[in-house]
Order: structure tokens, then C-alpha cells, then sequence
């Protein structure tokens, strides 16, 4: 199994950047996509981006795709979060999650994955 702990939220002026990390323990973190969602107040939970496990394949949601990029480091078992040109849109908690067993491809789908972090607030003020 896997456990993740998400850090690096915080309050951010509109078109600033941050960088969101999320480490994992356990076994089966180079084998697993990973994957980040968020979640704002009033609205359903939403997809941002994804990793596989070898780390040769992402995906975005469309409303980051451009700003945001994620990225792997294996051996320190954490992926990365790039987040730039930041809008007061993007507010929202932000969730780390693992699909286990899933080295060659990631899902933008929240049911596919296994196991979620506690979440890190990001705020973007205008």
C-alpha cells in the first residue's frame, strides 16, 4: 500500500506560481500513476493531472493545460505539482492519489485511484 502527504499549499497572488509536493511511503510508489485533483467549495472534485509510473506519460485537465505540470522523482518516492500563472479560479484543495499497478499509463478518472492524501489548500487571490 501506499500512504501520500501532500504539501506546498498557501495563499498566492493571481499570476504567481507554486509548487506542490506530495511523498509517499510504501512499496509501491514507482509502480503506481499518480494523480491530482482538486476540490472547490460547491463544486464536484476535479481532475489536474496525472503521471504514470515509469513518468513517460501525463495528462492535464483542460483548465491547466500549459500552466501546471507534474513531474516524478522515484527515488525520493514524491511527484511534483508546477503550478504557474495562477488564477483566483484554481482555488481549492488540492488531493494527491495513487493508482496501484499502473506504471505504463495514468487516469483522469477519481474512481480509478486507490489511495488520497489529505488534501493542501492553495488560495489565489486577484
Amino acid at each position: 500500500q501506499v500512504q501520500l502527504v501532500e504539501s506546498g499549499g498557501g495563499l498566492v497572488q493571481a499570476g504567481g506560481s507554486l509548487r506542490l509536493s506530495c511523498a509517499a511511503s510504501g512499496r509501491s510508489f514507482s509502480t503506481s500513476a499518480m494523480g491530482w485533483f482538486r476540490q472547490a467549495p460547491g463544486k464536484e472534485r476535479e481532475f489536474v493531472a496525472s503521471i504514470s509510473g515509469s513518468g513517460r506519460t501525463t495528462k492535464y485537465g483542460d483548465s491547466v493545460k500549459g500552466r501546471f505540470i507534474i513531474s516524478r522523482d522515484n527515488a525520493k518516492n514524491t511527484v511534483y505539482l508546477q503550478m504557474n500563472s495562477l488564477k483566483p479560479d484554481d482555488t481549492a484543495v488540492y488531493y494527491c492519489a495513487a493508482d496501484l499497478m499502473k506504471y505504463y499509463t495514468s487516469s483522469d478518472r477519481s474512481n480509478e485511484y486507490d489511495t488520497w492524501g489529505q488534501g493542501t489548500q492553495v488560495t489565489v487571490s486577484s
